[in-house]
């Protein structure tokens, strides 16, 4: 049970971003899995990936990834901010797995009704 509003957003953030990172891959990849207690979704890109540097912090309020050879797109830096306290006001978790290159997988962890 959750926001169906709220989740949505969650939802369309992670996607919009993994298009919007590897804009030169013909490709991004969507897992969803559960088990008894959660539900899991994945997000994977093949763009530039993350920085080990930056990755503890994305989910920080007005925070954007930088560096020499990445693309800067419009925004406030509030996108994973947000997704991070919605995950996290319905008991989930969020983080990410990337590796410069190579691209990023966003995961989401949700329980599931009992």
């Amino acid at each position: 049970m959750g926001d169906r509003e709220r989740l949505s957003q969650v939802f369309e953030n992670l996607l919009t971003n993994a298009i919007k990172n590897s804009r030169s891959a013909n490709k991004i990849m969507v897992k969803i899995d559960k088990d008894d207690i959660n539900c899991r979704c994945s997000v994977q890109d093949f763009g530039m990936g993350i920085p080990k540097s930056q990755q503890d912090k994305i989910f920080e309020r007005f925070y954007r990834v930088s560096g020499d050879t990445m693309t800067t797109y419009p925004g406030m830096g509030l996108g994973l901010y947000i997704v991070k306290d919605i995950i996290k006001r319905h008991n989930g978790t969020i983080w990410v797995d990337s590796e410069d290159d190579k691209g990023s997988t966003f995961h989401v962890t949700l329980p599931l009704c009992s």
